[in-house]
């Protein structure tokens, strides 16, 4: 309670004046006591006797008794407003400091819901965190698995370099993934296989990067040709991998540790070990079988071990790329084909980024037969549009008048040219394989060098192939007959090394005219380094019949007849192993 100024001015004025009334009646009363008319003092006897009180005395003692009781009151009074003044302010403290912690606590929840909101925010658009929710397989954590697990810890930066790879994929494998209700875990899949590498290809023939055999992508519908393999293309071969995974998951009743197994080995191979293990009355579980190889006891706990480590980046202080859940690029549709470089010039990208983006394209155009389609960085994919329309379809490739020569073959040109012989047939209407010299033919081409389409299959062998390595560089051109095993054996070099040095597997088949790299600190005699050039393209091929080999395999390998084949070498229905077969085969007319 707030007391106004002119009411104390006014109780000082008061207590002043009674103090005063106060004094002046002390003196009063003691001017009557001295030098009043008070009775005489006689002696002894009147001594004990009190003066009488006068009426003025009494007067007077009323009025300090009233002036007392008056300034007893005001005292009072304000020390009960000052009471009430001190209650009111503690009351006013009382409510602000209510106030301001109200206010505190609504500051702090508000931070505390945006913080939720980032964070859920983050979460929503992190692809990770979308793998450890789709995340369905039982953790496994034992000897096998933490021997990987601590490689991978070892071995940081491997896992930095892989997470880069699989920035512009992970998020359409994860839908892929979920549109099949498939646990999330696959997506960790494609480390194990190729460190989700698009171009990676293995010693058994496995390529992309889910690292399919040729044979699988066969059954599993992916095309392959000079043009395109579908085992590298990012959309057809996660479909594929994942509608496999689904097979054997299924064949296995659910038991995802032997589906990833078969993946691996085959499903063969798998069937194969648990027969054995219950011929010897042995568990049949993943981790109690024995009968298969070193890579594929190894393949399961990479995979349990990576799930571990992503599923628990804090516990092991791995730091996650930032990755979002939407894919950055966006499937073009074509109506035509189109070569690669004016591709990327339309879209404002390098070639290098456009063949990142399509690793299944082989050489410097999209296939003449399809798909007609490219994936384009999203923010490219209208500029790619407008920039297309204007350009005619007949503009699209490079084409090449060419007059035909004397003794010139269809072969002979498309080699030339780097193109196919089927596509110059069918864009000059050309049925048989006749032509005339003097007449012309009209070639597509490509538009610029072929070396400027750096990730084409032709440059990255080149490039593979011109890589220094230690020792003698000697270019063998094969001959009929030859395998990887007699060259190995000719100039003292492992199959393997042969292969790795030549981007081949070491089971690969070789075309007779193909230039082979080796690197040999041996000494080599002058015959076996004198090459001769195959003279046209049809050339003889023998060839060593392999386990599981069948005529139609063959036949399909080397894009011939199962009926020439057998006119050719007079066998019957069944092979033998080690069975020696002449061929005679269209060396361009086979794929790389």
């Amino acid at each position: 309670m707030k007391i106004s100024g002119r009411f104390t001015n006014r109780l000082s004025t008061a207590t002043t004046l009674l103090a005063t009334l106060l004094l002046l009646g002390g003196c009063a009363s003691q001017n009557l006591m001295v030098g009043g008319s008070s009775p005489a003092t006689t002696g002894d006897s009147d001594a004990n006797i009190e003066p009488e009180i006068t009426e003025a005395q009494k007067f007077q003692q009323a009025r300090e008794q009233r002036a007392v009781s008056l300034i007893e009151k005001m005292v009072a009074d304000k020390r009960q407003q000052a009471a009430e003044r001190e209650r009111q302010l503690a009351a006013q403290r009382a409510a602000e400091q209510l106030a301001r912690e109200q206010q505190l606590a609504a500051e702090q929840d508000a931070i505390a819901d945006i913080n939720r909101t980032l964070i859920d925010i983050h979460q929503r658009n992190n692809a990770w965190f979308r793998l450890q929710q789709s995340m369905a397989m039982k953790p496994v954590m034992n000897e096998r698995v933490r021997a990987q697990l601590d490689w991978y810890l070892r071995h940081r930066g491997y896992l930095s370099r892989v997470m880069e790879r699989a920035r512009p994929v992970l998020p359409f494998v994860l839908d892929e993934l979920e549109r099949r209700q498939l646990p999330g875990e696959l997506a960790l899949l494609p480390i194990v296989e190729s460190a989700y590498q698009t171009f990676a290809y293995s010693h058994g023939r496995a390529s992309g990067m889910w690292q399919i055999i040729p044979s699988t992508g066969r059954y599993l519908g992916l095309k392959q040709d000079w043009w395109y393999d579908g085992r590298r293309d990012i959309i057809d071969s996660t479909q594929a991998a994942a509608k496999y995974l689904e097979y054997l998951a299924n064949m296995f009743d659910g038991d995802w540790e032997l589906a990833l197994a078969s993946y691996n080995a085959g499903p063969g191979r798998i069937r194969s070990a648990i027969r054995y293990n219950k011929k010897k009355n042995r568990p049949t579980d993943f981790w109690s079988l024995t009968r298969f190889k070193a890579e594929t006891r190894d393949y399961v706990p990479k995979l349990f071990a990576l799930k571990e480590l992503f599923e628990n980046p804090e516990e092991y202080e791995l730091e996650l790329l930032p990755i979002g859940t939407q894919p950055n690029y966006e499937l073009v549709e074509l109506d035509d084909q189109i070569d690669l470089a004016l591709a990327a010039d339309l879209a404002g990208i390098t070639i290098n980024k456009l063949y990142q983006l399509n690793p299944a394209l082989n050489r410097w155009a999209t296939p003449p037969d399809g798909p007609h389609r490219l994936l384009l960085p999203e923010t490219k994919a209208d500029q790619f549009r407008t920039g297309l329309a204007q350009v005619p379809k007949t503009e699209r490739i490079n084409w090449v008048r060419h007059k035909i020569k004397s003794g010139e073959t269809l072969s002979q040109i498309s080699l030339k040219y780097n193109s196919t012989v089927p596509l110059i047939k069918k864009v000059n209407n050309i049925r048989g394989s006749n032509i005339r010299a003097g007449k012309y033919l009209m070639i597509p081409t490509a538009t610029r060098s072929l070396g400027s389409y750096t990730l084409s299959e032709s440059s990255r062998l080149a490039k593979l192939q011109n890589t220094t390595r230690s020792g003698e560089k000697i270019v063998h051109i094969v001959r009929p007959g030859q395998s990887l095993w007699e060259i190995s054996r000719t100039y003292g070099v492992s199959t393997r090394a042969l292969a790795k040095w030549n981007g081949m597997a070491p089971i690969d088949t070789l075309r007779v005219g193909q230039k082979l790299v080796i690197w040999t600190s041996n000494s080599v005699s002058a015959s076996a380094v004198r090459q001769v050039a195959p003279g046209n393209s049809m050339q003889t091929v023998r060839y060593t019949v392999r386990k599981g080999d069948s005529l139609y395999l063959i036949a399909n390998k080397f894009n011939v007849e199962v009926k020439d084949i057998k006119r050719w070498n007079r066998v019957g229905k069944y092979l033998q192993p080690g069975q020696k077969l002449k061929l005679y085969v269209d060396v361009t007319n086979q794929s790389s």
